[in-house]
């Protein structure tokens, strides 16, 4: 995916991990794997995604290290594909993404929400930071250069923050 971004791109998190994840049929896949799926027929049945664009999907999640290939039957050899660490971290990224279109939706017209496991509420996403529990607004919370920055980046965020003391 790398040789689709522009030369300026490749040091941006935003296009890795667009080139990782950001194509439909992945993002779909990996929603299946956080609702339980683990094996090919699940997620084609489910998708109704071919078996070659699943299979290379699959690939590149494993490969990529989200998804964990693991024999569950042998003659024949049978595997399913588990979420790893790296892949359940973007569960927030997930939920993120269907809370976003949700809220464009009538509420009578959702088809899938997210709840309190507990108490069956529907709940509704924010992403917040960490140390100050704030909601990372734009009008308080900006990108900026960071450490590794070429030129490029560096260009890009001059001045949009101030500058961090080490240490």
């Amino acid at each position: 995916m790398a040789g689709k971004m522009r030369l300026e791109d490749r040091e941006c998190p935003l296009s890795a991990t667009l080139g990782v994840v950001g194509e439909w049929w992945t993002l779909l896949i990996l929603h299946d794997a956080f609702d339980g799926y683990t094996r090919f027929e699940q997620f084609q049945e489910n998708l109704g995604i071919s078996s070659s664009m699943l299979t290379s999907r699959l690939r590149t999640l494993t490969a990529n290290g989200l998804l964990e290939r693991r024999r569950y039957q042998t003659r024949p050899d049978r595997h399913e594909y588990v979420l790893t660490e790296l892949g359940r971290s973007l569960r927030p990224v997930i939920v993120a993404l269907a809370a976003w279109g949700n809220s464009r939706l009538d509420p009578r017209r959702r088809s899938m929400i997210l709840v309190d496991r507990e108490t069956g509420a529907e709940v509704e996403p924010v992403v917040v930071d960490r140390a100050t529990g704030r909601e990372l607004d734009p009008e308080h919370f900006v990108f900026a250069a960071g450490p590794a920055a070429g030129p490029v980046m560096r260009a890009r965020y001059a001045g949009v923050a101030p500058e961090r003391k080490p240490g």
